[in-house]
Protein backbone atom coordinates (compact mmCIF):
# COMPACT_ATOMS: atom_id res chain seq x y z
CA UNK A 1 0.00 0.00 0.00
CA UNK A 2 1.25 3.49 -0.85
CA UNK A 3 0.95 6.07 1.90
CA UNK A 4 -0.47 9.52 1.38
CA UNK A 5 1.60 11.85 3.57
CA UNK A 6 -0.37 14.78 4.95
CA UNK A 7 1.45 17.24 7.20
CA UNK A 8 -0.48 19.72 9.35
CA UNK A 9 1.71 22.74 9.88
CA UNK A 10 1.82 26.43 10.70
CA UNK A 11 5.40 26.72 9.44
CA UNK A 12 5.05 26.16 5.70
CA UNK A 13 8.36 27.76 4.78
CA UNK A 14 10.26 25.29 6.93
CA UNK A 15 8.39 22.31 5.52
CA UNK A 16 9.01 23.47 1.96
CA UNK A 17 12.69 24.14 2.65
CA UNK A 18 13.17 20.58 3.92
CA UNK A 19 12.00 19.20 0.58
CA UNK A 20 13.39 21.79 -1.82
CA UNK A 21 16.91 22.50 -0.59
CA UNK A 22 19.30 22.42 -3.54
CA UNK A 23 16.52 21.89 -6.08
CA UNK A 24 15.05 24.12 -8.73
CA UNK A 25 11.47 25.02 -7.76
CA UNK A 26 8.49 26.05 -9.87
CA UNK A 27 5.28 27.22 -8.20
CA UNK A 28 1.92 27.03 -9.97
CA UNK A 29 -0.45 29.60 -8.45
CA UNK A 30 -3.21 31.96 -9.54
CA UNK A 31 -2.76 35.71 -9.15
CA UNK A 32 -5.94 35.84 -7.08
CA UNK A 33 -4.57 33.32 -4.59
CA UNK A 34 -1.12 34.96 -4.63
CA UNK A 35 -2.72 38.23 -3.52
CA UNK A 36 -4.07 36.70 -0.30
CA UNK A 37 -2.03 37.93 2.69
CA UNK A 38 -0.98 34.47 3.90
CA UNK A 39 0.04 33.37 0.40
CA UNK A 40 1.77 36.64 -0.42
CA UNK A 41 3.80 36.38 2.78
CA UNK A 42 4.80 32.82 1.90
CA UNK A 43 5.86 33.76 -1.62
CA UNK A 44 7.89 36.71 -0.36
CA UNK A 45 9.38 34.74 2.51
CA UNK A 46 10.84 31.74 0.75
CA UNK A 47 9.54 31.19 -2.72
CA UNK A 48 10.78 34.49 -4.13
CA UNK A 49 13.75 32.50 -5.46
CA UNK A 50 11.46 30.07 -7.28
CA UNK A 51 9.88 30.39 -10.70
CA UNK A 52 6.29 31.53 -10.13
CA UNK A 53 3.93 30.45 -12.92
CA UNK A 54 0.65 32.33 -12.68
CA UNK A 55 -2.54 30.74 -13.98
CA UNK A 56 -6.14 31.87 -14.13
CA UNK A 57 -8.31 31.26 -11.08
CA UNK A 58 -10.96 28.57 -10.74
CA UNK A 59 -11.84 25.46 -12.71
CA UNK A 60 -11.06 27.07 -16.08
CA UNK A 61 -7.33 26.81 -15.34
CA UNK A 62 -7.71 23.07 -15.95
CA UNK A 63 -7.70 23.52 -19.72
CA UNK A 64 -5.19 22.35 -22.31
CA UNK A 65 -4.10 25.91 -23.13
CA UNK A 66 -3.10 26.52 -19.51
CA UNK A 67 -1.45 23.11 -19.22
CA UNK A 68 0.57 23.79 -22.37
CA UNK A 69 1.54 27.27 -21.16
CA UNK A 70 2.93 25.84 -17.91
CA UNK A 71 4.93 23.19 -19.79
CA UNK A 72 6.35 25.82 -22.12
CA UNK A 73 7.45 27.91 -19.14
CA UNK A 74 9.20 24.88 -17.66
CA UNK A 75 10.93 24.34 -20.97
CA UNK A 76 12.03 27.95 -21.18
CA UNK A 77 13.73 27.76 -17.77
CA UNK A 78 15.18 24.31 -18.48
CA UNK A 79 13.39 22.78 -15.54
CA UNK A 80 15.35 19.65 -14.57
CA UNK A 81 14.27 16.11 -13.77
CA UNK A 82 15.28 16.59 -10.12
CA UNK A 83 13.28 19.81 -9.79
CA UNK A 84 10.27 20.32 -7.52
CA UNK A 85 6.86 21.59 -8.64
CA UNK A 86 4.55 23.14 -6.05
CA UNK A 87 0.81 23.47 -6.52
CA UNK A 88 -0.29 26.37 -4.31
CA UNK A 89 -4.01 27.11 -4.35
CA UNK A 90 -7.39 25.47 -4.54
CA UNK A 91 -8.22 22.04 -5.85
CA UNK A 92 -8.08 23.08 -9.48
CA UNK A 93 -4.53 24.36 -9.03
CA UNK A 94 -3.27 21.22 -7.30
CA UNK A 95 -4.99 19.09 -9.98
CA UNK A 96 -3.18 21.05 -12.69
CA UNK A 97 0.20 21.23 -10.95
CA UNK A 98 0.12 17.53 -10.17
CA UNK A 99 -0.62 16.66 -13.78
CA UNK A 100 2.20 18.91 -14.95
CA UNK A 101 4.51 17.09 -12.52
CA UNK A 102 3.26 13.71 -13.73
CA UNK A 103 3.98 14.51 -17.36
CA UNK A 104 7.11 16.72 -17.30
CA UNK A 105 10.04 14.46 -18.19
CA UNK A 106 7.70 11.51 -17.48
CA UNK A 107 7.32 12.48 -13.85
CA UNK A 108 8.98 14.82 -11.35
CA UNK A 109 8.41 15.45 -7.64
CA UNK A 110 5.74 17.83 -6.47
CA UNK A 111 4.18 19.27 -3.32
CA UNK A 112 0.50 20.05 -2.85
CA UNK A 113 -0.27 23.10 -0.73
CA UNK A 114 -4.07 23.54 -0.72
CA UNK A 115 -5.49 26.90 0.31
CA UNK A 116 -9.17 25.91 0.21
CA UNK A 117 -11.17 23.56 2.41
CA UNK A 118 -12.11 21.41 -0.58
CA UNK A 119 -8.44 21.15 -1.51
CA UNK A 120 -7.40 20.21 2.02
CA UNK A 121 -9.89 17.38 2.45
CA UNK A 122 -10.22 16.12 -1.10
CA UNK A 123 -8.50 17.44 -4.23
CA UNK A 124 -4.95 17.62 -2.84
CA UNK A 125 -5.15 14.23 -1.12
CA UNK A 126 -4.45 11.01 -2.93
CA UNK A 127 -2.54 11.81 -6.10
CA UNK A 128 -5.37 12.20 -8.60
CA UNK A 129 -4.25 14.84 -11.08
CA UNK A 130 -5.74 16.02 -14.32
CA UNK A 131 -7.38 18.56 -16.57
CA UNK A 132 -10.74 18.91 -18.29
CA UNK A 133 -11.71 18.75 -21.95
CA UNK A 134 -14.98 19.99 -23.48
CA UNK A 135 -16.54 16.53 -23.38
CA UNK A 136 -15.85 15.86 -19.70
CA UNK A 137 -14.25 16.74 -16.38
CA UNK A 138 -10.90 15.17 -15.45
CA UNK A 139 -10.91 12.91 -18.50
CA UNK A 140 -7.20 13.59 -19.06
CA UNK A 141 -4.96 12.94 -16.09
CA UNK A 142 -2.65 10.65 -14.16
CA UNK A 143 -2.22 9.15 -10.71
CA UNK A 144 0.86 10.87 -9.32
CA UNK A 145 1.28 11.12 -5.54
CA UNK A 146 2.91 14.29 -4.19
CA UNK A 147 5.89 14.08 -1.85
CA UNK A 148 3.46 15.47 0.71
CA UNK A 149 0.34 17.55 1.11
CA UNK A 150 0.99 20.47 3.45
CA UNK A 151 -2.12 21.69 5.27
CA UNK A 152 -2.11 25.07 7.00
CA UNK A 153 -5.55 25.88 8.39
CA UNK A 154 -4.65 29.57 8.55
CA UNK A 155 -5.42 29.88 4.85
CA UNK A 156 -9.10 29.31 5.63
CA UNK A 157 -9.40 32.44 7.79
CA UNK A 158 -9.78 34.59 4.66
CA UNK A 159 -11.55 32.04 2.46
CA UNK A 160 -14.81 33.44 1.02
CA UNK A 161 -17.79 31.95 2.83
CA UNK A 162 -19.17 30.46 -0.37
CA UNK A 163 -15.93 28.54 -0.89
CA UNK A 164 -15.83 27.41 2.73
CA UNK A 165 -19.38 26.08 2.41
CA UNK A 166 -18.51 24.33 -0.87
CA UNK A 167 -15.64 22.59 0.90
CA UNK A 168 -18.03 21.38 3.58
CA UNK A 169 -19.78 19.34 0.90
CA UNK A 170 -16.70 17.11 0.63
CA UNK A 171 -16.43 16.95 4.42
CA UNK A 172 -20.04 15.77 4.72
CA UNK A 173 -19.43 13.24 1.94
CA UNK A 174 -16.74 11.64 4.11
CA UNK A 175 -19.22 11.52 6.95
CA UNK A 176 -21.92 9.77 4.94
CA UNK A 177 -19.63 7.17 3.37
CA UNK A 178 -17.45 6.41 6.39
CA UNK A 179 -17.30 8.49 9.59
CA UNK A 180 -20.66 9.39 11.13
CA UNK A 181 -18.92 11.46 13.82
CA UNK A 182 -18.27 14.05 11.09
CA UNK A 183 -22.03 14.41 10.65
CA UNK A 184 -22.59 14.64 14.41
CA UNK A 185 -20.03 17.45 14.70
CA UNK A 186 -21.40 19.28 11.66
CA UNK A 187 -24.90 19.24 13.10
CA UNK A 188 -23.67 21.31 16.04
CA UNK A 189 -22.16 24.14 14.00
CA UNK A 190 -23.23 26.44 11.20
CA UNK A 191 -21.13 27.65 8.29
CA UNK A 192 -20.74 31.07 9.92
CA UNK A 193 -19.19 29.45 13.02
CA UNK A 194 -16.49 27.44 11.30
CA UNK A 195 -13.94 30.24 10.96
CA UNK A 196 -14.65 31.88 14.34
CA UNK A 197 -11.42 31.89 16.40
CA UNK A 198 -12.97 29.85 19.22
CA UNK A 199 -14.25 27.24 16.75
CA UNK A 200 -10.99 26.62 14.88
CA UNK A 201 -10.51 23.33 16.75
CA UNK A 202 -13.86 22.10 15.44
CA UNK A 203 -12.88 22.89 11.86
CA UNK A 204 -9.51 21.27 12.47
CA UNK A 205 -11.16 18.08 13.68
CA UNK A 206 -13.46 17.99 10.66
CA UNK A 207 -10.46 18.39 8.36
CA UNK A 208 -8.43 15.67 10.06
CA UNK A 209 -11.31 13.21 10.14
CA UNK A 210 -12.11 13.84 6.47
CA UNK A 211 -8.47 13.45 5.47
CA UNK A 212 -8.27 10.22 7.47
CA UNK A 213 -11.24 8.83 5.53
CA UNK A 214 -9.62 9.64 2.20
CA UNK A 215 -6.17 8.45 3.25
CA UNK A 216 -7.59 5.12 4.35
CA UNK A 217 -9.47 4.55 1.11
CA UNK A 218 -6.61 5.69 -1.13
CA UNK A 219 -4.08 3.50 0.69
CA UNK A 220 -6.20 0.49 -0.26
CA UNK A 221 -6.71 1.51 -3.88
CA UNK A 222 -4.39 4.22 -5.23
CA UNK A 223 -5.43 3.82 -8.87
CA UNK A 224 -9.20 3.57 -8.29
CA UNK A 225 -9.60 0.01 -9.51
CA UNK A 226 -12.11 -0.77 -6.78
CA UNK A 227 -12.93 0.67 -3.38
CA UNK A 228 -11.59 4.19 -4.10
CA UNK A 229 -14.66 4.78 -6.25
CA UNK A 230 -16.72 5.29 -3.08
CA UNK A 231 -15.08 8.72 -2.77
CA UNK A 232 -17.16 9.69 -5.80
CA UNK A 233 -20.37 9.73 -3.75
CA UNK A 234 -22.48 12.52 -5.27
CA UNK A 235 -19.97 13.10 -8.06
CA UNK A 236 -21.56 11.29 -11.00
CA UNK A 237 -24.43 13.76 -11.22
CA UNK A 238 -22.35 16.52 -9.64
CA UNK A 239 -19.72 16.53 -12.39
CA UNK A 240 -22.44 16.62 -15.05
CA UNK A 241 -24.03 19.65 -13.36
CA UNK A 242 -20.66 21.42 -13.23
CA UNK A 243 -20.23 20.95 -16.98
CA UNK A 244 -23.82 21.92 -17.77
CA UNK A 245 -23.28 25.11 -15.77
CA UNK A 246 -19.91 25.79 -17.42
CA UNK A 247 -18.43 25.64 -13.91
CA UNK A 248 -20.60 28.51 -12.71
CA UNK A 249 -21.33 26.42 -9.64
CA UNK A 250 -18.58 25.49 -7.21
CA UNK A 251 -17.58 21.83 -7.29
CA UNK A 252 -18.93 21.32 -3.78
CA UNK A 253 -22.25 22.95 -4.68
CA UNK A 254 -22.75 20.57 -7.59
CA UNK A 255 -21.69 17.59 -5.47
CA UNK A 256 -24.21 18.62 -2.80
CA UNK A 257 -27.02 18.24 -5.33
CA UNK A 258 -25.46 14.98 -6.48
CA UNK A 259 -25.41 13.61 -2.94
CA UNK A 260 -29.11 14.31 -2.41
CA UNK A 261 -29.85 12.55 -5.69
CA UNK A 262 -27.63 9.61 -4.70
CA UNK A 263 -29.40 9.37 -1.33
CA UNK A 264 -32.81 9.32 -3.01
CA UNK A 265 -31.55 6.70 -5.47
CA UNK A 266 -30.24 4.68 -2.52
CA UNK A 267 -33.69 4.75 -0.93
CA UNK A 268 -35.16 3.37 -4.13
CA UNK A 269 -32.48 0.73 -4.80
CA UNK A 270 -31.61 -0.38 -1.27
CA UNK A 271 -34.33 0.93 1.01
CA UNK A 272 -32.06 3.55 2.61
CA UNK A 273 -33.93 4.92 5.60
CA UNK A 274 -35.77 8.15 4.80
CA UNK A 275 -34.31 9.77 7.91
CA UNK A 276 -30.85 9.48 6.35
CA UNK A 277 -32.10 11.03 3.11
CA UNK A 278 -33.59 13.88 5.14
CA UNK A 279 -30.31 14.22 7.04
CA UNK A 280 -28.55 14.95 3.74
CA UNK A 281 -30.85 17.88 3.01
CA UNK A 282 -30.74 19.21 6.58
CA UNK A 283 -26.95 19.19 6.82
CA UNK A 284 -26.33 20.60 3.35
CA UNK A 285 -28.80 23.42 3.92
CA UNK A 286 -27.12 24.21 7.24
CA UNK A 287 -24.10 25.25 5.18
CA UNK A 288 -26.17 27.05 2.53
CA UNK A 289 -25.52 24.36 -0.06
CA UNK A 290 -28.08 23.62 -2.79
CA UNK A 291 -30.23 20.49 -2.65
CA UNK A 292 -32.27 21.10 -5.80
CA UNK A 293 -31.38 22.08 -9.35
CA UNK A 294 -33.15 23.91 -12.18
CA UNK A 295 -30.45 24.39 -14.79
CA UNK A 296 -30.77 21.39 -17.11
CA UNK A 297 -33.02 18.41 -17.67
CA UNK A 298 -32.09 14.88 -16.65
CA UNK A 299 -31.61 13.88 -20.29
CA UNK A 300 -29.15 16.72 -20.86
CA UNK A 301 -27.23 15.67 -17.76
CA UNK A 302 -27.48 12.01 -18.78
CA UNK A 303 -25.77 12.74 -22.08
CA UNK A 304 -22.90 14.33 -20.12
CA UNK A 305 -22.77 11.50 -17.58
CA UNK A 306 -22.54 8.91 -20.33
CA UNK A 307 -19.26 10.49 -21.48
CA UNK A 308 -17.83 10.34 -17.96
CA UNK A 309 -15.08 7.94 -16.91
CA UNK A 310 -17.47 6.45 -14.35
CA UNK A 311 -19.31 4.59 -17.12
CA UNK A 312 -18.33 0.89 -17.16
CA UNK A 313 -19.52 -1.81 -19.55
CA UNK A 314 -21.93 0.70 -21.03
CA UNK A 315 -23.68 1.17 -17.68
CA UNK A 316 -23.76 4.29 -15.56
CA UNK A 317 -22.30 3.87 -12.08
CA UNK A 318 -23.50 5.70 -9.01
CA UNK A 319 -22.14 5.40 -5.50
CA UNK A 320 -25.09 4.62 -3.26
CA UNK A 321 -25.63 3.96 0.45
CA UNK A 322 -27.22 1.08 2.30
CA UNK A 323 -26.70 3.02 5.53
CA UNK A 324 -24.34 5.71 6.82
CA UNK A 325 -20.86 4.25 6.43
CA UNK A 326 -22.03 1.52 4.05
CA UNK A 327 -21.45 2.76 0.49
CA UNK A 328 -21.51 0.56 -2.55
CA UNK A 329 -21.00 0.86 -6.30
CA UNK A 330 -24.28 0.50 -8.17
CA UNK A 331 -24.48 0.04 -11.92
CA UNK A 332 -27.71 1.44 -13.30
CA UNK A 333 -28.74 0.00 -16.66
CA UNK A 334 -32.39 1.06 -16.57
CA UNK A 335 -32.52 4.79 -16.05
CA UNK A 336 -36.28 5.35 -15.80
CA UNK A 337 -36.13 5.21 -12.00
CA UNK A 338 -33.19 7.63 -11.88
CA UNK A 339 -34.99 10.02 -14.23
CA UNK A 340 -38.17 9.89 -12.12
CA UNK A 341 -36.24 10.58 -8.90
CA UNK A 342 -34.45 13.53 -10.50
CA UNK A 343 -37.65 15.01 -11.92
CA UNK A 344 -39.71 14.54 -8.74
CA UNK A 345 -37.20 15.34 -6.01
CA UNK A 346 -34.29 17.31 -7.46
CA UNK A 347 -35.41 19.32 -10.48
CA UNK A 348 -37.20 22.61 -9.93
CA UNK A 349 -38.34 24.26 -13.14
Amino acid sequence: MQSVEVIYTSTLSEEILKRSLGRKVAVVCSKEIAALPAVSALLNDFLNHAEIIYVTDGEHQKEFDTFTMVLERLGSIRFPRDGLIIGLGGGATTDLAGFVAATWMRGVDWLAIPTSLAGMVDAAIGGKTGINIPTGKNLVGAFHLPLATLVDQEFLSTLPRRDLAAGMSEVLKCGFISDETILDIAEKVAESDLVAPDESKILGELIRRSVAVKQGVVAEDVRESGVRAILNYGHTLGHAIEIAENFGLRHGEAVAIGMVFAAELSASLHGLNQSIVDRHRKLLRRFDLPTTYAGASFDVLLEIMERDKKVKDGKLRFITLRAVGQPEISQVAQLDTAREIFNDRIFTA
